[in-house]
Parts: C-alpha cells; sequence; structure tokens
C-alpha cells in the first residue's frame, strides 16, 4: 500500500507484528510503520466489526488503534518505535484485563 522512499537512510529498529517482525525505522510512528510494512495492518472495530487503517495519523480519528506491549486501545499514530516492541492489531471488542 505504502512505499518507503529509496532515500530514507535513518537507522532500522525491528518491531514485531503479531510475532513477526517487521524492519520500521527510527521516528517512525507505530502506524506509519505499520503502513509502510506491506502487511494487513486492518483492525476491525468492536461494535460491527467493520475494518479500519489509520487515517488521519494526528491522533483525531482513533482508527488507528493497536495493542502495544501488552496494553491495548493505543493510538499507534501517536507512539514512536521502540526497538522490540510488540504490537498486535485489534480485531473486535478487547478482553477486559488485557
Amino acid at each position: 500500500m505504502f512505499k518507503r522512499s529509496e532515500q530514507d537512510k535513518r537507522p532500522p529498529v525491528q518491531i514485531f507484528v503479531d510475532g513477526t517482525a517487521i524492519t520500521a525505522r527510527q521516528g517512525d510512528t507505530v502506524s506509519a510503520a505499520l503502513l509502510a510494512s506491506s502487511r494487513d495492518v486492518r483492525r476491525s472495530t468492536a461494535v460491527s466489526g467493520a475494518p479500519r487503517l489509520p487515517y488521519c495519523m494526528m491522533g483525531v480519528c482513533f482508527d488507528c488503534l493497536v495493542t502495544i506491549d501488552g496494553v491495548g486501545n493505543r493510538q499507534g499514530c501517536l507512539v514512536p518505535v521502540a526497538e522490540g516492541m510488540r504490537i498486535e492489531i485489534q480485531k473486535g471488542k478487547r478482553e477486559i484485563g488485557k
């Protein structure tokens, strides 16, 4: 869907998305890294199950909700990636206590 510029020389950062290692770039937000990964990163809404992708990329729309290092409902567009970060694409409603 999105492609990184070949001129992007920022250092790589390894993150894990649903258990699979992907390479992001230092300074990426979680949402930017997911969109650049070429993976299907659509989450599904809690009520209808409708698919959503990061949209506004500035924290207004909440379409980028993911679980980051075990903490759910995080806005991926506002969180910078960090080495070893574990991200889960949210599918439907989140279980209480998770």
